[in-house]
């Protein structure tokens, strides 16, 4: 069954998880159970540390600090799906609370 990538991307709450609203965390724990309802799986999930800790590595080997991207958000994190198809994989994503960012899908090649 193919698998789509859904990545969550946010602006950085200064208190991480902490400062993510009550409202939110509980429409995110009852995610699971409406992926399950249609018939798809996760099969990985996960957040991200702050991007204070990330780095990038550039062509030519540079290491910088931070994400590669200008942007305010930055992903937050994400999910590994197995669903029958392209549509169900982008309705799971609509099923993710957004505060002030974006879900994106995207297929992954299969092995």
């Amino acid at each position: 069954m193919p698998q789509y990538a859904i990545l969550i991307y946010e602006k950085e709450l200064p208190g991480g998880v902490a400062d993510i609203p009550p409202e939110v965390m509980e429409a995110n724990l009852r995610v699971g159970d409406q992926i399950a309802a249609m018939g798809a799986r996760v099969v990985h999930e996960q957040g991200l540390r702050p991007v204070a800790e990330t780095r990038t590595i550039h062509k030519g080997g540079l290491v910088t600090d931070g994400p590669f991207l200008e942007t305010k958000e930055v992903i937050a994190g994400f999910f590994v799906v197995e669903t029958e198809d392209f549509d169900t994989a982008v309705a799971i994503g609509k099923l993710l609370p957004i505060m002030d960012g974006a879900v994106e899908v995207r297929p992954l090649f299969e092995p």
